[in-house]
């Protein structure tokens, strides 16, 4: 028994290593800026971390990240849609949706978060800013899915089947970005790049990724707490959001 014990502790510390290499590696500046770094291991808050507990801070971290460099590709490549919320610049309004003082409540919106967001980013006759609802509908999805948190300590507990639904509504999600038309057969939002037989999927690469980390949290998680995952096997294209 004890034996198994450090086995999983072994696992689980690799697990997490891999996971920062990745992100270290994988994810660049957006604007030349970073989201702050974890902070110094021996301060007082992260007495109060298990490694479960910064895997999950990094985890949530990165992927904020990930969707602050979607929304400023997605706007670059759909100018329209930025011109339905400012006349600023893109980099102030991403600076505003993921740093402003507004709770994730937007009135463009109308206060519709989580998938009901995602699912109005391709509504026909939505006449709103798509690119917010998109990236404001992801980011307070995952959020739902870690128990309203974005920070984790010992006393949380977060739901190892939520955040294991979560990636796979992020799969389904990235399938609608790039496949979805309105009834002109135009689709909604202009993505990944084909020149002749060059091609730019950078949205896909970085989609997966927010994907696949999500999938080493919710893994990690179900195995601490030896909760099983129910997997789903269902086409992207068909398949509604998962309950999460």
């Amino acid at each position: 028994m004890i034996i198994k014990t450090l086995i999983k502790k072994q696992m689980l510390c690799v697990l997490m290593a891999c996971l920062l290499a990745a992100c270290a590696s994988q994810v660049a500046p957006v604007n030349g800026k970073r989201l702050p770094d974890q902070k110094d291991g021996s301060s007082l808050g992260h007495l109060m971390k298990s490694d479960i507990d910064r895997l999950a801070d990094v985890e949530m971290r990165e992927n904020t990240l990930s969707l602050r460099l979607l929304m400023t590709k997605l706007y670059k490549r759909n100018p329209a849609e930025l011109k339905k919320s400012t006349s600023g610049t893109v980099d102030e309004m991403v600076g505003w949706v993921f740093e402003g003082d507004h709770k994730w409540n937007f009135e463009m919106l109308n206060g519709v978060k989580e998938t009901d967001a995602i699912y109005l980013a391709f509504k026909p006759d939505y006449k709103g800013d798509r690119v917010l609802a998109f990236v404001a509908g992801l980011q307070t999805m995952m959020i739902k899915a870690r128990g309203g948190k974005t920070e984790f300590f010992l006393t949380d507990s977060v739901d190892p089947q939520s955040v294991y639904n979560s990636a796979r509504n992020v799969e389904i999600a990235a399938w609608k970005l790039s496949n979805t038309r309105d009834e002109a057969g135009k689709l909604y939002f202009q993505t990944n790049e084909m020149n002749g037989k060059e091609q730019n999927l950078s949205f896909e690469r970085e989609i997966g990724r927010m994907a696949g980390r999500i999938d080493l949290y919710a893994l990690t998680l179900s195995e601490k707490s030896q909760r099983g995952l129910t997997r789903f096997t269902q086409g992207v294209a068909t398949a509604l959001f998962l309950p999460i």
